[in-house]
């Protein structure tokens, strides 16, 4: 029988973690508030999801990667980045090699779209149907004739390989995202 996440259990985790998740966020959003703010956000939601949630999961690994991404959405949603502080600290390349924003927004959409045509044809299908098609992962299972734990796998396996060959254009990809939708 699965556990669920009790209130004592969350409770405990939300005062062991709260600081140092808000702490971990600052590093992407520079701003106190907003880093309480994405941190409640990713509690909210742990707790919402407390009875899919498999206990012998680690909370933290769970946590750190919500708020990392919450964080990397509020950077895009809201256009809160600077290309002079994000060249200083070493995430953007220098104001005097840049070229301009349209070829270089070309050549990041070639090398996603590169990335994602060399994924194997199961996990590519899977990515877009979750990025281009707005699909959760039971109607990607659903879809796809497959298991959502499978969906989880092949999903993985994508994000990796993106993160790996677009390492280099990881900022640049936040800032030129929506071509996937376009």
């Amino acid at each position: 029988m699965k556990q669920t996440l009790d209130k004592s259990t969350f409770e405990s985790l939300f005062r062991k973690e709260f600081q140092g998740l808000v702490i971990f966020s600052m590093k992407y959003v520079k701003d106190h508030d907003t880093a309480r703010e994405i941190v409640q956000e990713a509690f909210l939601a742990l707790w919402e999801k407390r009875r899919d949630i498999d206990l012998s999961q680690a909370f933290r690994t769970y946590l750190s990667t919500a708020v990392r991404n919450r964080s990397l959405n509020y950077l895009r949603d809201n256009h809160k980045f600077n290309r002079g502080i994000l060249s200083l600290e070493g995430l953007y390349p220098p104001e005097k090699a840049m070229p301009t924003d349209a070829v270089l927004g070309e050549e990041l959409k070639e090398r996603i779209r590169a990335a994602i045509a060399e994924l194997p044809e199961k996990c590519r299908e899977a990515f877009l149907l979750n990025r281009n098609e707005g699909l959760k992962y039971k109607e990607i299972a659903r879809e796809m004739g497959v298991s959502v734990k499978t969906v989880e796998s092949h999903l993985t396996k994508a994000l990796k390989h993106l993160r790996d060959r677009l390492k280099d254009y990881l900022v640049l990809a936040l800032i030129f995202c929506k071509f996937l939708s376009g």
